[in-house]
């Protein structure tokens, strides 16, 4: 059990002051000597945890215009913001290459947008602009990620990517129902919800097959299976306000599972 909460820790990270770094590192810049240097695996996890923030925020964003349980989802959002800045500080003492350099310069910039529209109070016209920003967000960080993996060269990284993936898509999941119960966009996420499922089933399997397995990740593997299994019962259960805080609970429960996988694939990638 103590094992299991340190997993969770890590792979949730610490939540630090709400500022940006005033300025992206150059390729090869050395770390802020008070500071510790992330390892490439470390930069991946944290890059790839900025695409389920992005979805994340989404989400508490319209818990609140939807009446879901609305002091729970201003924390909530609090925290993703607060998250996603102190993780745009860490990652920026560790650029190994140019691509991820341009990468990080791209998700500050459509950050700030986003950052902007997520303070404004849930309507119509400001959930058009989030469902536009927050796409944005993700599009960068994920480029983000997948120029921390190249940089990596290796399955262990690849398989970081992935299963931080999979905590994006139980956050993106759970937004497009929101965002179709708002009214916003309500066709492309119904359409969008199904391809996110579908990746998620993929990707699942694929994780499940990964030789670099071990009877823990295996174990953790099964778990996000049971939770998958009640993630899915809520999106099924359509848009009634039970349905909407079946989709919010089970959403996180998922993600917690998930944050577990992350960091154990991080820890395969640790020197012996």
């Amino acid at each position: 059990m103590i094992r299991r909460r340190e997993l969770i820790k890590a792979a949730l990270g610490g939540a630090g002051v709400l500022a940006l770094p005033k300025a992206i590192a150059a390729p090869g810049a050395m770390p802020v000597a008070a500071e510790p240097a992330l390892s490439v695996a470390q930069a991946i996890n944290k890059a790839g945890r900025q695409r389920m923030l992005s979805q994340r925020c989404a989400k508490a964003w319209l818990m609140q215009g939807l009446g879901v349980t609305p002091g729970v989802a201003t924390t909530l959002l609090q925290s993703s913001m607060t998250l996603f800045e102190t993780q745009m500080t860490e990652l920026s003492r560790f650029v190994p290459t140019a691509d991820v350099q341009a990468a990080l310069v791209q998700l500050s910039a459509d950050w700030q947008s986003y950052r902007a529209a997520l303070l404004v109070p849930p309507s119509p016209e400001s959930a058009a602009q989030i469902y536009t920003r927050n796409e944005a967000v993700l599009s960068s960080a994920h480029a983000a990620t997948q120029a921390y993996e190249r940089a990596s060269g290796t399955t262990e990284g690849r398989l970081i990517n992935v299963a931080g993936r999979q905590r994006m898509l139980s956050q993106r999941m759970a937004k497009f129902v929101y965002f179709a119960r708002f009214g916003v966009e309500s066709q492309a996420s119904i359409e969008a919800l199904g391809k996110a499922r579908e990746e998620f089933i993929k990707a699942l399997e694929l994780l499940k097959a990964a030789p670099q397995n071990t009877a823990q990740i295996t174990n953790e593997l099964s778990l996000v299976d049971q939770q998958w299994f009640f993630f899915q019962n809520a999106l099924g259960q359509g848009s009634s306000p039970k349905a909407l805080l079946a989709i919010a609970t089970t959403s996180e429960r998922i993600l917690e599972q998930l944050n577990l996988v992350v960091g154990l694939y991080e820890s395969l990638a640790r020197p012996a």
